[in-house]
């Protein structure tokens, strides 16, 4: 059996995206979640934002997904990072997640690196 070229996207909440962050590199394979904070339709590009973090999305390749400042979206992509050390994530998939309770989602995230951790 040939194994899957496209990696999953680890589950990385935005404050845990730094350039110190073991996720930081170049085509890591991510799954984040934010508020929709800007969106333009020329340039494809969003920016998501979890608290004082914030992720700038390219969505070119993702169609049918309505885009509402204010609503929660979450992404799969890799991160692309330019020379400048600006991260920013080619979306492969997105998503509304509106409903999501961002607070338990961050406590499921939390348990899931301890558990990860004591593996």
């Amino acid at each position: 059996m040939a194994s899957s070229a496209i990696k999953s996207g680890a589950l990385v909440a935005l404050r845990d995206l730094h350039p110190s962050s073991q996720y930081y590199s170049q085509g890591t394979s991510l799954r984040v979640t934010g508020k929709l904070q800007e969106y333009s339709v020329e340039t494809a590009i969003a920016i998501i934002a979890d608290g004082s973090a914030n992720l700038k999305i390219n969505t070119q390749h993702i169609r049918d997904l309505n885009f509402r400042v204010g609503s929660i979206y979450q992404f799969i992509g890799e991160l692309l990072i330019h020379t400048d050390n600006e991260a920013v994530l080619q979306a492969r998939v997105g998503r509304n997640v509106d409903g999501m309770d961002l607070n338990l989602y961050h406590q499921s995230l939390r348990l899931l690196k301890q558990f990860q951790a004591n593996q």
